[in-house]
């Protein structure tokens, strides 16, 4: 029984432990999500647009924008990895074929760390007995990098998912409002509920940016009003000009 209880917890780690790893791409995905979508909904509204123009803009608008981040943060992992490879693969060879020469480099990159005498002979020696250590510390010591252990594909799905999922929020007030299902001011409901997701994507974003929670929660929300009012201050503007004789 104890170990089924143990087999559990581990198993439940290790599912929080990958969903952990791609917070960062869930809250940001979230955030320009909710703030694009958020931000069209205002223009449109300051502009006194129909409910069907505002969802058409909206869905398109959402659609395009998450395709067009997910496929960037793809890239972006796909390009840390490519180019970590590219540089292992030159180390290794370095290493094959001039051994003299990266051997001198692992005791400048520990004479900058200190390390001096037999203390610093123990240190290269260790390092240079074990071609994996040797390329290891090459990597990251000598050039600073290190091995990208995020899929590009699961990085890039949680920016689309977590874009379209949190983006859709401020749509779905005018989802429910073109079927006549509400009957409140659609735009002053998709604020309150743009205003609480804002609230929530802060919350999250603490265990990623480790800042207080208050500290995170208002950055959250002074961003969003930010790019909203000016979405709906141009929106307004634009209509005056336009509709104007």
């Amino acid at each position: 029984m104890e170990n089924e209880i143990q087999e559990g917890y581990h198993s439940s780690s290790s599912w929080m432990l990958r969903f952990e790893k791609y917070l960062p791409e869930i809250v940001y995905g979230s955030m320009d999500g909710i703030v694009t979508t958020f931000a069209v909904v205002a223009g449109s509204a300051g502009a006194d647009l129909s409910i069907k123009v505002i969802l058409i803009l909206g869905v398109s608008n959402l659609l395009a924008d998450g395709l067009s981040m997910s496929i960037g943060s793809y890239l972006s992992k796909k390009s840390e990895q490519d180019n970590y490879n590219k540089h292992l693969r030159i180390e290794e060879w370095e290493i094959e074929n001039m051994p003299d020469i990266e051997r001198q480099e692992v005791i400048d990159i520990y004479k900058a760390k200190g390390f001096e005498g037999l203390e610093l002979e123990m240190v290269v020696n260790r390092i240079t007995s074990n071609k994996q250590v040797w390329i290891d510390t090459m990597m990251k010591d000598e050039l600073g990098l290190t091995v990208e252990k995020k899929s590009p594909f699961r990085a890039g799905l949680s920016t689309l998912l977590s874009f379209i999922v949190a983006g859709g929020l401020p749509l779905v007030v005018y989802i429910l409002a073109y079927a006549g299902k509400l009957a409140l001011e659609p735009f002053l409901l998709s604020s309150i509920v743009t205003l609480m997701a804002f609230i929530v994507i802060g919350y999250i974003k603490t265990y990623v940016t480790q800042i207080g929670l208050m500290r995170s929660i208002l950055e959250t929300l002074v961003l969003g009003a930010s790019a909203a009012t000016a979405a709906y201050l141009l929106g307004d503007y634009l209509e005056k000009i336009l509709t104007s004789p």
